[in-house]
């Protein structure tokens, strides 16, 4: 039998009676998901703490109970936050972001190769995109600068911290009101160092053979940059805010020398990677386009635009979230809203 998805072991702790009864019997006799559990317990604990404005978020001792755990939990724990960095969290938190300045990269002459320009959806079975590997097994990742997420004592100190202006809501949806609490989030990053013989690995332990990879791309070395950004959360009785504004500078990728599309072309070349998400990466014109990971089981996307700019617009359960780039930033919507009242905010912003 199949696990069950994330959002099934989150009902359980909710909504136990909306819980199927094969699907608690094989949560309660399996140790993954029981491990699952606890995280999506984890995750709620966070959630209804961080949406709290009275409430500081201690980070440094956050990382340091992650960093301590046990490898194999460790891993559980970056599985699930994968799914959850391919969600409308990413435009709540900003919780997206992996990556490290553009200054260093800079000052070494490093080149830029990627910029993100807009956010499109990429939209496959829950079981399909559990297919596609960590980055971490292509090579070797470093995290030079981790996810710094934490509260602001007002806009001002938000804006000046985040080197961003955070536009204003010109009025409120029905059902949502008072004063938003504002959260910062710092800059991070990352570097990740190719190699041939982790993808040959990798590849081996899914059934395949990687193919030869391009002169030049074994062993080369990028900088990820993105951040830092900025939120204004409406709270609400529930775990799901009642409305999120938030923008973020955009993920960035250097090089020391290989093409964007030598990495991209290697990559969709894969034979494990699935032929559907590959098929929709390929579509992707030019090489700003960001994907939005979206399991069809759990979310709907769709696209439509924001001031004239291509924009995603992502439904998962209550949460609805529209998301677009503008002048190098990745600006969100998003709560516990129908899709018109997103888009009637984020069409409003000023």
């Amino acid at each position: 039998m199949r696990h069950p998805t994330d959002g099934t072991l989150r009902r359980l702790l909710d909504e136990p009676d909306g819980v199927a009864d094969a699907d608690r019997d094989h949560i309660a006799h399996c140790p993954a998901c029981q491990e699952g559990l606890n995280v999506a317990r984890d995750d709620a604990a966070f959630a209804a703490t961080v949406l709290r404005p009275d409430v500081e978020v201690d980070v440094d001792q956050a990382w340091t109970r992650f960093s301590t755990r046990p490898p194999a939990k460790r891993a559980t724990v970056l599985s699930r936050w994968r799914s959850r960095l391919r969600s409308p969290v990413v435009a709540i938190a900003g919780a997206a972001v992996l990556v490290t300045g553009a200054g260093a990269a800079a000052a070494a002459d490093w080149l830029q190769i990627f910029q993100a320009e807009q956010v499109a959806p990429v939209t496959a079975p829950q079981a399909e995109l559990a297919k596609i590997p960590e980055l971490d097994e292509f090579g070797d990742l470093d995290i030079t600068d981790e996810i710094n997420f934490r509260p602001a004592k007002g806009l001002t100190e938000a804006q000046e911290a985040a080197g961003l202006t955070l536009p204003a809501v010109a009025d409120l949806p029905r059902g949502v009101s008072g004063a938003p609490a504002y959260y910062v989030v710092g800059k991070a990053g990352a570097s990740f160092t190719f190699s041939a013989e982790t993808t040959a690995r990798t590849a081996a332990k899914a059934g395949a053979t990687a193919p030869p990879m391009p002169p030049g791309l074994d062993g080369s070395r990028f900088i990820l940059s993105a951040g830092p950004g900025l939120a204004a959360v409406w709270a609400s009785d529930h775990e799901i805010p009642a409305l999120a504004v938030a923008r973020i500078t955009a993920p960035s990728v250097y090089s020391a020398g290989v093409p964007f599309t030598t990495v991209r072309d290697y990559l969709t070349s894969l034979s494990f990677i699935p032929a559907d998400v590959v098929a929709q990466l390929r579509g992707f014109s030019g090489d700003g386009t960001l994907p939005l990971f979206s399991a069809v089981e759990e979310k709907q996307t769709s696209v439509t635009d924001v001031g004239g700019r291509p924009a995603t617009l992502v439904q998962s359960g209550s949460m609805t979230a529209v998301l677009w780039v503008a002048d190098g930033v990745i600006n969100a919507v998003a709560g516990s809203l129908t899709a018109d009242e997103v888009l009637t905010v984020a069409r409003g912003l000023r």
